[in-house]
């Protein structure tokens, strides 16, 4: 049968009401937020079920919400190619308690919890081989956690003319990390145009 996305979330909704905590249609999407530990049968369900069939995984990602507890969501992002539907699923969890991995279910999920285990630290657990991904060897920290620091880390770069890799501080542009930005105090090249544009419109 065919459904319309209200009728996709209370289908879903009845289907495994005891593992979701939260539905909603928003923006033309629908979104379930799923207890943690439910998280791959929940996934099986959208993939499998005649009504559903979310066979493509977008992608995975975390976001970070330092004012609240559990602090992180991972958001999961889903299309059923047959019914031209797409559902966003979110777990929450904290710092401890892991996430049990998808990958037994979308094998795609593979880098992309990769990828959130390396930005975020949230950990999944059976996860085959859960290495950083982005980051370099022996990076301490998350880098797109809200309290990660600015400064006093180095980075890594090959030198041509030493021909090695070498280690230096980060260096930041100073005027860029302030709000409001105002942006460089020097003349971006380009900018000189303007102003003799200007001057021409004047005189």
């Amino acid at each position: 049968m065919d459904l319309d996305l209200n009728e996709l979330k209370e289908y879903i909704l009845d289907a495994v009401a005891e593992d979701v905590s939260a539905a909603e249609i928003a923006l033309d999407e629908l979104m379930i937020t799923v207890n943690r530990e439910s998280i791959v049968k929940v996934m099986l369900f959208l993939r499998d079920d005649v009504n559903c069939q979310f066979k493509q995984l977008v992608d995975i990602c975390g976001t970070d919400h330092p004012d609240r507890a559990p602090r992180f969501a991972v958001v999961y992002n889903f299309l059923s190619l047959t019914h031209n539907f797409r559902i966003r699923v979110r777990v929450w969890t904290d710092e401890d308690e892991p996430v049990p991995s998808v990958t037994s279910v979308y094998s795609a999920a593979n880098w992309f919890e990769r990828e959130t285990w390396d930005l975020y630290g949230i950990y999944f657990s059976e996860h085959p081989d859960l290495r950083r991904l982005l980051t370099d060897y022996g990076f301490e920290g998350h880098p797109l956690r809200k309290d990660f620091p600015l400064t006093g880390f180095v980075e890594m770069r090959y030198d041509d003319e030493q021909k090695r890799v070498v280690y230096e501080p980060v260096k930041l542009v100073q005027e860029f990390r302030t709000f409001p930005w105002e942006g460089a105090p020097h003349i971006l090249p380009g900018d000189e145009k303007a102003d003799d544009t200007a001057e021409g419109e004047s005189s």
